[in-house]
């Protein structure tokens, strides 16, 4: 795997990669572009992400600490088309006196033409559908849905608990999702009645 494109000229989001010390965001990448999961991206929604991580990256090398959802709504000041010159101004102003290199890395964000010649000509990445059945696809994309559920939960509990906000001995979280047919009275977890084909009713 080169880091040139079909044409010689080197691929920006190889570049980039490495000046920016992004590590495994390639494959990353890759992943969101080519499953077929809830967790597929486009191409565009792949530029704004890794841009984002450029920008938190330049961020925290300028000796920042970004707060949770900082470094996203500094990308959108710095973006979004409905913002407006005075907001973009201060917002970069305010990047310059952090020793933020505003220039550059407005420079440097790419496009989704950018993203999808590094996943094709350079990681050889192609979108492919799924053959599988289509129920094991979404019992898998819902099994991955339970699962940040319950990550974001504990989270929150965490949080709340070191917050002195409630009082909480050793917490586990149950994340449960059934499914109960009104017309059969049959309740099954979603798993099962994925496996099974359905409920009680007569077919």
């Amino acid at each position: 795997m080169g880091d040139t494109g079909s044409s010689g000229r080197r691929i920006k989001v190889v570049r980039l990669i490495e000046e920016y010390d992004l590590g495994s965001i390639g494959a990353e990448l890759e992943r969101r572009w080519t499953t077929d999961t809830d967790e597929r991206m486009s191409l565009r929604d792949l530029a704004d992400h890794f841009n984002r991580r450029l920008l938190e990256q330049a961020m925290t090398d300028a000796g920042m600490q970004p707060l949770p959802g900082e470094v996203e709504n500094t990308y959108r000041l710095l973006t979004d088309a409905d913002i407006s010159v005075a907001d973009r101004t201060r917002t970069r102003r305010r990047l310059e006196r952090e020793d933020v290199g505003i220039e550059r890395i407005e420079r440097d964000f790419v496009t989704y033409q950018a993203i999808r010649t590094y996943l094709t000509e350079y990681r050889g990445a192609e979108h492919t559908t799924d053959d599988r059945p289509r129920t094991d696809v979404e019992a898998e994309n819902m099994q991955r849905i339970r699962g940040r559920t319950l990550t974001v939960t504990e989270g929150k509990l965490d949080q709340l608990e070191k917050g002195d906000h409630i009082t909480l001995g050793e917490p586990r979280v149950f994340v449960d999702i059934s499914v109960l047919c009104e017309d059969c009275g049959s309740r099954y977890e979603i798993g099962e009645l994925l496996e099974r084909g359905g409920c009680d009713c007569d077919p």
